[in-house]
């Protein structure tokens, strides 16, 4: 049986008493579950389980043993399949679910995607172990002696995988298991066409599918650059640096994005030496001035950092990579490649489908997450937007929503994104140079944090908040922002432009005091006034 209305073992205790209390029933109740298991006699009749779980005061559903009764709701009667088990997928198949639609969630490697397991959470409890060793190592305060830290990567590295493994029970795991509207199919999914689907399950066993609605939500890996000498090697690619229990002596990282950056700055702030070699400069999609301010960063905490030292050729031998570049050759224990993600396409059959993809791959959407072929959408890595968890989750909620008939558009005009270094990259909505390719003259301001009072408190300055606004009405487009979290000030800017703010009216706007946030406000006002006369505050 389904239960709902519970909040509490307690509850769950009442319904099983209740059952319990008729004659020759067996019934054991789940709370996290929201189930009933029920053994009757024969020839019982349901309506009495049903009467006696509804006069505690919850509701009930007999569920088969083969699967649930069809739950009333936009999506009844309707089959959807979704190929893949991360973020994009998971929201999706709960969305459809939740309106009655019978899914089919098929997975082959561990269920959860990229950002539990192998991306955003254990990338983050790595850096933020990092940053207390760094403040252990070296923070402002004249009257503080903490002293170098002791660090044990193998015991970090088994507490991250604790934590891991919680959240993908709790939020991946656990859900469906509570959810008899969506089969977990284990196995690698291809298209014979549109609307059916082969499975060739992990138990050696075939499975044909076929699906009214389908989405396609299968991720992405990194990606591996054609660079002589690397194949063959033992090069780490960001699931093998998060899951290395030891501490290189001298990293060599290959790349100059978001993973390159990141891990590159954990593992200098855990004890190694780094040496970044950027095929260009750091961050070259983002505005020049933070690839700048982030490089100065790394170089003023020792991190070796060249840009625009392509690699020709790696090697490996006695446990060290050499890396031949423009700088000269370079020398290490470990070597990890962040040089991008490639979406997982190339085995699904795409062309069966008639679902068109880019150069890369990528699977080409509409903004409702509509593929080339009818029926079939697809959100997350595996698509042509935004490699972000969020960006996935949304896109995959709305897939939904249009799989039942709707008409629900992704707007990612306002997408706020973060970059995990310290201090923070992060940026939303239009920087620069987007906007003059946009033919849109704009009207700039940068404020740099030494006329923030709460940067000057924490004796930590560095970065800028950079402003950009319409030139004809005073309307906010954007924001970039370098700072010490960063990724905890963007939101209001992010907030400004969907509600077609102008920075006249940021301006205005009431900031607590003191907090790096109101950075914002003080750049807003710098479109029509000299900061730096104001005093504390000062609206």
């Amino acid at each position: 049986m389904r239960i709902t209305g519970m909040t509490c073992e307690h509850c769950a205790a009442s319904v099983e008493g209740a059952l319990r209390r008729l004659p020759n029933v067996e019934a054991n109740v789940s709370f996290p579950d929201s189930s009933a298991r029920v053994r009757v006699p024969e020839a019982f009749g349901v309506e009495r389980l049903l009467d006696a779980v509804r006069a505690k005061g919850y509701g009930a559903e007999i569920v088969s043993d083969s699967g649930a009764a069809p739950r009333a709701g936009r999506g009844a009667g309707l089959r959807a399949a979704i190929v893949g088990g991360g973020s994009a997928a998971f929201a999706c198949a709960l969305r459809l679910a939740e309106e009655g639609a019978r899914v089919t969630l098929i997975e082959s490697g561990t269920i959860g995607g990229t950002c539990v397991n192998v991306g955003c959470v254990p990338s983050k409890i790595m850096i933020r172990g990092a940053q207390l060793a760094q403040y252990a190592r070296q923070q402002p305060f004249e009257g503080l002696r903490i002293g170098p830290p002791r660090v044990d990567r193998s015991l970090l590295v088994a507490q991250q995988q604790r934590r891991v493994d919680e959240l993908r029970r709790a939020k991946y795991e656990a859900l469906i298991e509570g959810e008899p509207n969506i089969e977990l199919l284990r196995g690698r999914a291809r298209f014979l066409d549109a609307t059916t689907l082969e499975v060739a399950r992990t138990d050696g066993k075939t499975s044909r599918i076929v699906a009214d609605r389908v989405l396609v939500a299968t991720g992405a890996r990194a990606a591996i650059p054609d660079l002589p000498g690397l194949a063959g090697t033992p090069y780490w690619t960001s699931t093998e640096a998060l899951a290395s229990g030891d501490l290189p002596e001298h990293l060599i990282v290959l790349g100059s994005s978001i993973v390159a950056v990141e891990l590159g700055q954990a593992f200098l702030r855990l004890g190694a030496r780094v040496t970044l070699l950027a095929r260009g400069t750091l961050l070259t999609r983002e505005d020049p001035a933070i690839g700048s301010a982030l490089a100065d960063a790394f170089r003023e905490e020792g991190m070796r950092v060249l840009e625009r030292a392509a690699p020709r050729a790696v090697s490996h031998a006695n446990g060290r990579f050499r890396v031949a570049t423009a700088a000269g050759e370079i020398e290490g224990d470990r070597l990890l490649v962040g040089t991008g993600r490639a979406p997982n396409t190339e085995a699904l059959g795409l062309q069966a489908a008639g679902i068109a993809t880019d150069g890369s791959g990528a699977i080409k959407v509409d903004e409702r997450l509509r593929t080339s072929a009818e029926h079939v959408y697809a959100a997350g890595d595996c698509t042509d937007r935004p490699q972000f968890v969020y960006v996935a989750a949304a896109a995959g909620t709305r897939a939904a929503e249009n799989m039942l008939g709707g008409e629900a558009a992704l707007d990612l005009s306002a997408m706020p994104a973060v970059i995990f270094t310290d201090p923070q990259v992060a940026t939303v909505g239009l920087d620069e140079p987007a906007a003059r390719k946009r033919g849109i003259e704009v009207e700039t301001r940068t404020l740099t944090l030494d006329n923030v009072a709460r940067a000057l408190a924490n004796f930590d300055t560095r970065g800028f908040v950079k402003l950009v606004a319409d030139a004809t009405d005073g309307r906010l487009l954007g924001a970039q922002i370098v700072a010490h979290e960063g990724g905890e000030i963007v939101q209001a800017a992010a907030l400004a432009i969907r509600n077609r703010m102008t920075v006249h009216a940021l301006a205005g706007e009431l900031f607590p005091y003191l907090t790096m946030v109101e950075a914002i406000k003080l750049c807003a006002q710098t479109f029509s006034r000299d900061v730096k006369k104001l005093s504390c505050c000062a609206g």
